[in-house]
């Protein structure tokens, strides 16, 4: 069977038909070129038989075309009109039965994922992003690759590498979890509303072993946090409200071979690793 994709008069007379219009608040952008939807799939490599969780699939375009592809959805959608909507879209579309469950929920507040997916693939809100991937990964494991389209300054945050201006928490703490690149660009005048912002996609494969228990994580995190809330200081000076002092602060650094004159935007995830291990006494 084959799935057919929606066009930009097919997504506007779907979101009439709901009485619908795209809030800021949810930051709801919708994809209305079928071209692109397809470019995000082929770029996260999905491929038949997989299990895809999406976060906010809207009226469904890049739902379709993960579908399309013979792979499995798990959608997230926290607008009750698009969630209860989707299926019905998805069966007129030539969506196999099965094919497609949908999760009638807010993607901060998700603990569980039906068919333990393995791919992300999302358009996700600006304004909640960085937050919701943070989540994901945290909170599913099995999830190993993914592709994301996202503020075009998010993505190159999330990719940037230590030494760089815009290297900074977000960029360590999705390191955590594994290498992140750059993936294309996106125009926006695929999108309605058409955004005054760039988009970018950023694509992540999750490490084959995890760095760390959740304890190593959070205390890691705090530390990156306080580096980066003052990352024109150095090190010693930044952590020391973490350790006590300038003094230990120096101390805790020199044990974990990182020079306390650093600066936050110095450090890879792996420094921060062993700084929070050298705190904890591992």
């Amino acid at each position: 069977m084959t799935v057919s994709l929606l066009g930009a008069t097919d997504i506007r007379r779907l979101a009439a038909s709901l009485d619908v219009t795209p809030t800021k608040k949810l930051g709801q952008n919708f994809v209305v070129d079928a071209n692109t939807v397809r470019k995000i799939v082929t770029a996260a490599a999905v491929q038949p038989g997989e299990r895809v969780v999406e976060i906010g699939p809207g009226l469904g375009s890049l739902t379709l075309a993960i579908l399309e592809t013979g792979a499995s959805v798990t959608a997230v959608e926290i607008d009750h009109r698009l969630a209860e909507r989707l299926p019905q879209t998805a069966a007129e579309r030539g969506v196999p039965e099965g094919a497609l469950t949908v999760v009638d929920a807010d993607a901060m507040r998700v603990t569980e994922l039906p068919g333990e997916p393995t791919v992300l693939v999302a358009n996700l809100p600006y304004n909640v992003s960085v937050p919701v991937l943070l989540h994901f990964l945290e909170t599913f494991p099995y999830l190993q690759r993914g592709v994301v389209m996202v503020q075009a300054e998010v993505a190159e945050r999330l990719a940037a590498k230590p030494g760089s201006k815009i290297y900074g928490a977000p960029s360590v703490k999705a390191a955590w979890y594994g290498p992140w690149r750059l993936c294309g660009n996106v125009s926006r005048q695929v999108f309605w509303p058409v955004p005054n912002v760039d988009s970018l996609l950023v694509g992540f494969e999750r490490d084959a072993a995890p760095r760390g228990g959740e304890d190593e994580r959070l205390r890691t995190f705090q530390i990156v946090d306080a580096a980066f809330n003052q990352r024109r200081k150095m090190l010693r000076q930044a952590l020391s409200g973490i350790f006590g002092s300038s003094s230990a602060a120096s101390a805790v650094l020199e044990s974990a071979s990182v020079a306390p004159t650093s600066r936050g935007e110095d450090l890879t995830v792996d420094d921060y690793h062993r700084i929070a291990r050298v705190q904890q006494g591992d």
